[in-house]
């Protein structure tokens, strides 16, 4: 994809490329002013100016390019997540079917009914498709046919339909197993198209085809709803359903985009910049991921399309403006991982006021008031500070729109997980139902101690265990709550299934429902029919003949461990740094993706107000969890259909992701380096000592400027496991003209002065300094000037207690006393590091010891 191309439409980039440029222009200039005025002594001063300008030419070719192809990948982050799940939404629900068009053409008493052995009364097997539909709200229709294409019975809006399509019919008496076809039907008002899963239904006895059960699945309304959960209308972007043409079968805004057009779209999931209806679109494509082997209908995929026009007008997110600076300064030394853009911008900003604290300190001090030099170094403060401006603004800008990006996919994958597990629980709630109606199992139970109408029940209980896979096993019991037959006789320690009883509370709860429409759920407890683990127990009454009284009750265990684990594998799909769980609203956790959550204990540290997030609602925000920064996204049980809405079963579920963006830190020092002293400045007036000053985290530190050689970035130094308790942490390389020409040992000052220590990885720079005879670098957190300091402002360091001779020796205070600055002794740092101090340090104590004594 041209990146190019989508540049005229991001109007900050523009803004930034246009301000890097002007930059960059003033470095030349800088740089051949400097050449032609400066004095002798200043190479130092010319070489750096040199390598700035390369490097802004750098950044004018390379930047613009990345910062463009992380606004278009953050975009499409936010607009194709919604876009990935629907399609793997669409795709499970349709599995769902393939298995019930199975199953129900199994069904005795339709069976029976085509084949004229059975219930020969139309109205009757009518008012059975009718109960199976009421169940399994997803069909808007339910036909059987026979041979010939004509419609024997059916339920929903093919009531009153006498012929089906006849071209359907003859392929599905020609299959063995489902027909899945898509168009107009004759089984739909008007002939409007229609997802229809149909299977021939075999003669009882002779086994030969005996008609046509035809499924008739409620796309349009299926598609409403996911749009509805998934799609915002704000005009910017469109989510559409696509056949194996290309064609839109669904869109979220028909008005936009209607159904029936032909649209291009992309390959590979890839970002394409593709033009329809003459205005251009960045458009990605998104295949089904497939579900237990079922890939789908051929060739269907969802698709998300932005107008390049509208595709980057929007408002900051204001992610930032919601958090500590601390947090915002451990972010970003992050940037690396979650934003490579945004690390290169962090990197130039480093590179800029490095070049103007160098060349604060590069210019020998007696040439300082000369006025060629004072000029160039009036211009590499001027423009060092108009890049900082830049920088800083499109740091937090990009920052935003990047972290946004991750804030608002794992609130989509949140959402997903719930919408994913309610889908599934929809359909167990539904199957308890229906098997309920078996007539099989309801003969068991009338028939009593019968051994023939129990083994039957077995066979059939046996049977649709081996169809529906998510269930541990399946049982019948009386009314008395004795478990009379299972699909599966054995339980997990080796004992009999059958003959054990169903606990009491349960019992008397499936008794005490009204009618074959409600159900009951046992609570998510450990049961004896799950192998005393924690799961869901699906539950019906089984009433007699006629909807007469209940004679007792099927119950079907869902599998709850590796289902609910293979949900949160599978949103969790290519994301290695994120985990997920599912929890009640309590934060007792459910199942999660990390071991280290156990189900049953609580998910520490949820904020109170997501574990209260209203039904259907999710949020996501940047939180300190375990040591790490990280994206937590939340979303609440949104229910399915009637299914936790208005059927009287409400469990709410929530399910939790994480996301690492890195191992918490002191934060970069930069982005909230103290203010600018007030103070003499260097080219004043006034008499005075200068120093050149850094950061170690907040507190401001000092050394003389003439003992300052230059700074380098921390990611220059080469890594040395640390001898002793030098703290030595590696080499810096120092170079003139490109070419080394020396080495400087490298030592974390914070470890120094009994701090945790600074890692190298966190970024940071090195201070050079010089003394007599020696040379070392100090590893501090960031550079902040050089100033001018006169006597009264300077001031002994107090004693602090003890007897080593202490590294900071003097105070400078600046903002009318408000700012305190230590000044590092650099002699007596290098006594220090040599061991002298150590051993100045034990004589001291042996003399205390002889004197105690």
């Amino acid at each position: 994809m041209n990146f190019e191309e989508c540049l005229p439409h991001m109007r900050d980039v523009v803004s930034c490329e246009a301000s890097l440029r002007d930059i960059s222009l003033m470095w030349r200039l800088i740089e051949a002013t400097a050449r032609m005025t400066c004095p002798d002594g200043t190479q130092g001063l010319l070489s750096m100016l040199a390598a700035t300008r390369q490097g802004f030419e750098s950044l004018e070719r390379d930047l613009i390019a990345s910062f463009a192809r992380q606004k278009v990948a953050n975009l499409m982050v936010e607009v194709g997540t919604p876009a990935r799940h629907t399609i793997d939404a669409l795709v499970r629900n349709l599995y769902e079917r393939t298995a019930d068009v199975g199953f129900l053409a199994t069904d005795q008493v339709l069976r029976e009914f085509l084949a004229g052995t059975g219930e020969r009364d139309a109205e009757g097997v009518t008012g059975r498709l009718r109960a199976y539909r009421a169940k399994y709200t997803v069909y808007d229709a339910i036909a059987l046919l026979d041979t010939e294409g004509r419609v024997r019975a059916a339920a929903g809006s093919a009531e009153g339909f006498t012929h089906g399509d006849h071209d359907l019919v003859a392929r599905t008496l020609q299959a063995e197993g489902y027909v899945e076809s898509f168009g107009p039907s004759r089984l739909q008002p008007g002939m409007q198209p229609a997802l229809v899963y149909s299977q021939r239904v075999l003669h009882p006895s002779s086994g030969q085809p005996a008609g046509v059960l035809c499924l008739v699945f409620g796309f349009a309304t299926e598609m409403a709803g996911i749009f509805a959960s998934r799609h915002t209308r704000n005009g910017r972007a469109n989510l559409v359903v696509l056949d194996g043409e290309d064609r839109i079968i669904a869109s979220a805004e028909p008005a936009w985009m209607p159904i029936g057009l032909q649209v291009p779209v992309s390959a590979g999931e890839e970002v394409s910049l593709r033009t329809w209806s003459g205005r251009k679109y960045l458009v990605q494509t998104f295949a089904a991921e497939g579900y237990q082997g079922y890939a789908g209908p051929p060739g269907w995929k969802a698709q998300t399309m932005v107008p390049l026009d509208l595709a980057f007008d929007t408002a900051r997110a204001g992610v930032l403006d919601g958090l500590e600076e601390a947090v915002v300064d451990g972010l970003l030394s992050h940037s690396a991982g979650f934003c490579p853009p945004l690390h290169d911008i962090i990197v130039a900003a480093d590179a800029v006021r490095r070049v103007v604290w160098n060349g604060q300190v590069m210019a020998p001090a007696q040439q300082r008031d000369e006025r060629a030099l004072r000029t160039v170094l009036e211009q590499i403060t001027d423009n060092g500070s108009r890049s900082d401006a830049l920088f800083s603004r499109s740091i937090r800008e990009l920052a935003d729109t990047a972290l946004a990006a991750r804030l608002s996919s794992a609130r989509f994958t949140a959402q997903w997980l719930v919408e994913l597990l309610d889908r599934n629980l929809y359909e167990r709630a539904n199957d308890c139902r229906w098997w309920a109606l078996a007539p099989e199992l309801a003969a068991a139970l009338a028939a009593g101690s019968e051994r023939a109408r129990a083994d039957e029940a077995t066979r059939v209980l046996r049977h649709i265990n081996g169809l529906y896979t998510v269930y541990t096993r399946l049982v019948v019991y009386d009314r008395s709550g004795r478990i009379i037959a299972s699909s599966h006789s054995m339980d997990a320690h080796g004992g009999g299934v059958v003959g054990s009883r169903i606990e009491p509370d349960t019992l008397s709860a499936v008794l005490s429902l009204p009618d074959q429409q409600h159900y009951h759920v046992t609570p998510l407890r450990p049961s004896a029919l799950y192998g005393g683990q924690p799961t869901w127990v699906y539950h019906a009454a089984i009433r007699a003949p006629r909807g007469g009284e209940a004679l007792g009750g099927i119950g079907i265990v869902f599998d709850t461990a590796p289902q609910l684990e293979a949900m949160l594998r599978g949103a969790l799909a290519g994301q290695g740094d994120e985990q997920a769980a599912f929890v009640d609203r309590e934060g007792r956790v459910l199942c999660a993706s990390d071991a280290a959550l156990a189900v049953g204990g609580r998910f520490d540290g949820l904020p109170p107000d997501m574990l209260k997030l209203p039904r259907g609602q999710g949020a996501a925000r940047i939180v300190v969890r375990d040591g790490q920064y990280m994206v937590l996204g939340v979303s609440a049980s949104p229910g399915y259909r009637e299914f936790k809405l208005c059927d009287g079963y409400d469990d709410q579920v929530l399910a939790v992701t994480l996301q690492s963006l890195g191992p918490v830190r002191e934060g970069r020092a930069a982005a909230r380096r103290p203010q600018m002293l007030t103070t003499s400045r260097r080219q004043g007036s006034a008499p005075g000592q200068e120093f050149a000053t850094f950061c170690l985290g907040e507190e401001l530190f000092a050394v003389r400027a003439d003992q300052v050689v230059e700074a380098q970035p921390s990611s220059q130094v080469h890594r040395l496991p640390s001898v002793g308790s030098s703290h030595r942490v590696g080499m810096l390389a120092l170079r003139r003209d490109g070419l080394v020409t020396r080495h400087v040992s490298v030592f974390d000052l914070d470890a120094l002065l009994g701090g945790p220590g600074t890692t190298l990885s966190a970024g940071g720079q090195v201070v050079v300094l010089r003394g007599e005879n020696f040379e070392l670098g100090l590893l501090v957190s960031d550079l902040h000037g050089v100033w001018s300091f006169t006597a009264e402002q300077s001031q002994h360091a107090p004693w602090t207690g003890d007897m080593l001779p202490p590294l900071v020796t003097q105070l400078l205070t600046a903002d009318e006393g408000r700012q305190l600055i230590q000044v590092l002794d650099v002699q007596r740092l290098r006594e220090w590091l040599s061991g002298r101090a150590a051993a100045a340090r034990r004589l001291t104590l042996e003399a205390v010891d002889l004197m105690v004594e």
